[in-house]
């Protein structure tokens, strides 16, 4: 079993969300979260704050940008599974400082990212372990992240309207887009470990051909009716 000792980075700090922050906000038909933050030195956008994901992510084309050694690369035992089944690739697994900033405050953690060889439209993904380490709170209504700075200032960053539109369309091109990971291993999947973790990694697929999710419930209902005839 995989055990992980968390620790509750956040501080006390009360984090509220009100009308002036929608003055900035441009009508958007449910944009994603996209920010900018700082690793390794550089800045890094499409960053993508998924609260559907129990992982960090930093895909593979990333981590050669950023001029990263592979020799710092972790192993990792665990599997990427995509939402039909397939396997993704993951290099390992790498701990780099990462910086949130609004310019006036800002917050710097050490992240633990899991480097997978997939295409996607994002650089970065931030999921529930960066999100409850350092206490912060997104809401795609105001399109900001809040969170508290070490010394008590709340850090208020806001999401590129533009950028994640831009992403969007990239994940339409592109059917194997990584949206959010879960800990959920897809159905009709069998782990060959009893002990390893098994991440399912859900996929935007949205491009004209593409099986959308109503065919799959569609084929699981029908699945289901062959099943109970045949019995």
């Amino acid at each position: 079993m995989l055990v992980e000792v968390f620790e509750d980075h956040s501080l006390d700090v009360d984090i509220t969300f009100t009308k002036e922050d929608l003055r900035d906000v441009v009508p958007h038909d449910n944009d994603p979260i996209v920010i900018s933050l700082v690793m390794a030195g550089r800045m890094v956008h499409r960053a993508l704050v998924d609260q559907g994901s129990s992982a960090d992510v930093m895909f593979w084309p990333t981590f050669k940008k950023l001029q990263l050694s592979p020799d710092q690369l972790r192993p990792f035992g665990g599997c990427l599974y995509g939402f039909a089944g397939d396997q993704v690739e993951v290099r390992g697994y790498i701990e780099l400082k990462t910086t949130f900033s609004d310019g006036a405050a800002s917050r710097t953690e050490k992240i633990r990212y899991l480097v997978v060889n997939t295409p996607s439209a994002y650089n970065i993904l931030l999921g529930r372990p960066t999100l409850n380490k350092i206490g912060a709170v997104p809401s795609t209504r105001h399109m900001k992240v809040k969170l508290p700075s070490m010394e008590g200032v709340v850090v208020t960053i806001r999401s590129d309207q533009k950028e994640a539109k831009k992403c969007y369309e990239n994940g339409l091109k592109n059917r194997r887009s990584v949206c959010h990971v879960t800990t959920t291993p897809p159905p009709g999947v069998e782990t060959e470990q009893e002990n390893r973790q098994v991440v399912d990694a859900t996929l935007e697929v949205a491009a004209e051909g593409d099986v959308t999710m109503e065919d799959v419930e569609a084929r699981s209902e029908s699945a289901v009716r062959e099943e109970e005839e045949r019995n």
